[in-house]
């Protein structure tokens, strides 16, 4: 059984809870509840009980991945009986522990959420052989996407997936309220191994559900009264050709997805923060580390103000993460911003102090350096960990925009190998004479010719990168990597 301190009724106590117990009572996907063991009872007065909910996702240690908590009804209201207007509900461990702070200073956090459970476990029903079963989402960590299914799971549940993805979202149980239905199509979808609720549309593979599809958008743009695209893209394919983040040319496209089948654009900012919404209730840092990389390929380059700000609290995130921050601090924007900033602006600071120190407006020498409780030891320790912070700052920046321009030669390679391919075909059709317009088939092919050309033109001009950022030129830069140069 859960470990329950009791205490006598008139000390008026908060009974305790053991948050990694699995003993506790096992709760079903979407089930809510108020009170213990999963919400503060009598908290901040007594009489005053919160109430929690879950959502789908169970993680690998079998505890629900989201979980919610709802203030009293007594602080959703003022002393009148009108709303607040404040929010009621929390998402994360972190908003809980900034509103307290902030409407209680001085609370005791670890002595409140030891009062209840904040890890819920799930039933075990969603727990077999390591993963859950039918008509529920798929536990983390993920297991591989294409999964068949048996025949006689399909036979028994009456669905089917057209990929044969075990873990497809039409096999989820309705909900209460249902998600607005798809357009209909007959392009993509009617292909035989392609189902529109888990597989991409630009690769065709499955998607992935686990950390709240952090790999994936689905365009939601309304196509009709209650009717909208529904089909979904890798966010890694949709960037690897063009169709995501900042991109140039006539796409123009700023920290936006654009749908290949409707045409639609989605702004990407919002998916970017549910990543680290996500992030924040993680405890894995390479998974941490994994999803924020791809929000900073989302927002690079992006000229808006938010998606700026955005970037830089992740790359901030990204350089705690690497310096070995503990995952609870990583979150805390305080005074520490800037000192882990790669802009080196504490760098900045440190020397100008040093500076002042060292020459007066009188031309003398300081009397902090001339006296005998100036150590130079350690502040040649402060300064040699600038100097590598500023150099470990370096070269994370150096990394990312090496990766960028890998990405960009690997697909301009890739499509003119598709290129070439594809004259073949078209060389092959006009010597078969396939066709009762061999004209037309000749145009095809010398028109294939010429473009084949011109990516060859882009190719080398985007190998000149070789030489390195300095000496490219920032016509190539822009054009060919989005790269913008100030002069």
């Amino acid at each position: 059984m859960m470990e329950i301190d009791i205490h006598e009724e008139s000390d008026g106590s908060t009974p305790r809870a053991n948050e990694n117990d699995l003993s506790n009572r096992r709760v079903a996907p979407d089930e809510s509840g108020e009170g213990l063991p999963y919400a503060p009872v009598n908290w901040p007065n007594p009489g005053d009980t919160w109430r929690w909910k879950v959502g789908k996702r169970v993680s690998g240690s079998g505890h629900f991945l989201d979980r919610y908590l709802y203030l009293p009804k007594r602080l959703c209201h003022d002393g009148a009986g009108n709303t607040t207007g404040r929010r009621n509900s929390f998402a994360s461990k972190l908003a809980v522990e900034r509103y307290i702070q902030a409407s209680f200073p001085g609370t005791d956090l670890k002595e409140f959420f030891a009062s209840f459970s904040w890890k819920i476990p799930a039933e075990m029903s969603l727990l077999a052989n390591g993963a859950v079963k039918l008509k529920h989402v798929p536990a983390v960590p993920p297991i591989p996407p294409c999964v068949e299914i048996e025949e006689s799971d399909s036979q028994s549940d009456g669905l089917c997936c057209k990929a044969r993805n075990k873990l497809c979202i039409s096999l989820l149980e309705i909900a209460e309220n249902p998600p607005l239905a798809f357009m209909e199509c007959d392009i993509c979808c009617t292909e035989a191994k392609f189902c529109r609720d888990c597989c991409c549309i630009l690769c065709s593979k499955t998607i992935n559900f686990s950390y709240g599809g952090y790999d994936y958008i689905r365009c939601e743009a309304l196509m009709g009264e209650a009717v909208i695209c529904g089909h979904a893209a890798h966010i890694d394919c949709a960037l690897r050709c063009y169709m995501a983040g900042t991109v140039g040319g006539s796409i123009a496209l700023d920290s936006e997805y654009y749908c290949r089948r409707c045409d639609a654009r989605t702004d990407l900012v919002p998916h970017v923060m549910r990543l680290l919404h996500t992030c924040e209730s993680l405890d894995s840092r390479d998974n941490i580390e994994k999803i924020l990389n791809i929000g900073i390929c989302i927002l690079r380059s992006s000229r808006k103000t938010i998606a700026k700000e955005l970037l830089k609290r992740i790359e901030v995130a990204i350089a705690k993460l690497k310096y070995g921050t503990s995952l609870e601090d990583i979150w805390k924007q305080e005074g520490n911003f800037l000192a882990i900033s790669t802009n080196g602006s504490h760098h900045e600071s440190t020397a100008m102090e040093v500076t002042t120190n060292q020459e007066p407006l009188n031309g003398k020498p300081s009397s902090d350096l001339l006296s005998a409780s100036f150590d130079y030891r350690s502040e040649s320790q402060k300064l040699a960990e600038d100097v590598d912070q500023v150099l470990h700052a370096l070269k994370n920046s150096q990394e990312s925009e090496y990766k960028v321009v890998e990405e960009k030669l690997l697909a301009q390679k890739n499509y003119i190998c598709n290129l070439y391919q594809q004259l073949e075909k078209e060389k092959s059709d006009l010597a078969r004479r396939t066709s009762t317009d061999p004209d037309a088939l000749l145009d095809i092919v010398l028109s294939r010719v010429k473009q084949i050309k011109r990516e060859i033109t882009n190719l080398k001009e985007m190998e000149q990168i070789a030489s390195g950022f300095g000496k490219t030129s920032r016509a190539i830069l822009k054009k060919h990597f989005n790269f913008e140069v100030e002069e």
